[in-house]
């Protein structure tokens, strides 16, 4: 019986740039992405040492793990700079725009450098 290929080599490589990428997303954050063979990546979440990961997301397209893991990097940005303050009770969202415009530029100014260190096309 003939294993089936989730993955081209192609994309493979383009993903392993995308997680090469967002290094300092999992030093912040108990978030790994694995290279599972021809399945493609696996993105773990949230470990709990008497469970495992609490989530998982397996990924064969490079620009969709970029997104999601784009969003976990936000994410976890808008929580270190709420956390402790009543901020975070807005939410994700609510705190970004309680940010001064320029903050928020610079945010998203980062996800162009993750673009480019990423050598992806959105």
């Amino acid at each position: 019986m003939e294993k089936k290929i989730y993955i081209t080599e192609e994309e493979r490589a383009k993903c392993q740039k995308v997680i090469d990428a967002f290094a300092e997303l999992y030093e912040m954050a108990d978030i790994v992405v694995v290279d599972v063979g021809r399945y493609g990546f696996v993105m773990l979440k949230y470990y709990v040492p008497s469970h495992g990961f609490e989530e998982d997301a397996t990924f064969t397209d490079s620009v969709a793990l970029f997104e999601e893991l784009w969003q976990e990097w936000l994410n976890m940005k808008m929580y270190l700079l709420a956390k402790d303050t009543p901020l975070l009770e807005k939410g994700y969202k609510g705190v970004f725009e309680s940010l001064p415009e320029e903050k928020q530029s610079e945010l998203i100014g980062r996800k162009a450098a993750f673009v480019k260190a990423a050598e992806i096309y959105l």
